[in-house]
């Protein structure tokens, strides 16, 4: 398994780069066809009408539904059906052409899910691996129960040692935390928490450190989120 880079602090502000990479994953189930052998995927195209398309035309979707009974159209059956190989994303517009220039712009939302604001989505650059501005500690404990209640984890990645001298370096910070019973909050900045962003171009996202210890073995995984759960106020209680 390949790993990217990391670089690291703990809590002394020393640093080291590490390697995280998603976490290995063992299964005793195997899936296989009636004869045995293994299932091969393909992917086929559906259809090459957009639906937002037909409906804006016709009115609705009833209207829809009427005027492809009435006109009795037929799939385009040179088109669907087709196995799909090589394929790429593309924009379109609303009308339905490519787009080729496009604009990506970043949503955000307040807690009951409606539209705050929108502006450019910047492509920042990947800081986790930069050689001056390490990932630390912010020193903000959280319980892990506290955690769990207050933030959304999509991603977590195991972070590894690459030599004795950064096993013991990762081994100490796994140790620490698993006696604490809680996450690290870490990020980019001098203080530790500004954010992560793994790819150029990437999701920013807030860092949280678990540690765990057995012995001799121990497993330092990064958990990542960019969606914190908050509690809905009514317009009565705000007053």
């Amino acid at each position: 398994m390949s790993l990217r880079s990391l670089n690291l602090a703990n809590d002394h502000q020393r640093d080291a780069v590490v390697g995280f990479g998603a976490a290995p994953t063992t299964t005793t189930v195997t899936m296989v066809l009636p004869d045995g052998t293994a299932p091969v995927r393909r992917k086929y195209l559906k259809t090459t009408a957009r639906l937002d398309r037909l409906v804006a035309d016709a009115g609705d979707l009833l209207a829809l539904g009427h005027a492809i009974v009435d006109s009795d159209v037929d799939v385009d059956i040179e088109q669907v059906g087709r196995p799909l190989t090589n394929t790429h994303r593309i924009y379109v517009a609303d009308d339905g052409a490519i787009a080729y220039r496009v604009t990506l712009q970043q949503v955000i939302h307040l807690p009951d899910g409606s539209e705050k604001e929108r502006r450019d989505a910047t492509k920042a650059p990947s800081n986790v691996a930069a050689e001056d501005s390490p990932i630390r500690w912010s020193g903000r404990l959280f319980p892990k129960a506290d955690a769990l209640r207050k933030f959304v984890f999509t991603k977590a990645y195991q972070v590894r040692h690459n030599s004795g001298l950064t096993y013991d370096f990762l081994y100490a910070m796994a140790k620490q935390l698993h006696e604490a019973d809680a996450l690290m909050f870490v990020g980019s900045g001098p203080k530790g928490v500004g954010p992560m962003v793994l790819t150029t171009g990437g999701e920013p996202y807030r860092g949280f450190l678990e540690g765990r210890v057995d012995g001799e073995r121990y497993a330092l995984v990064l958990h990542l989120t960019n969606l914190e759960l908050k509690a809905l106020v009514s317009e009565e209680d705000a007053s």
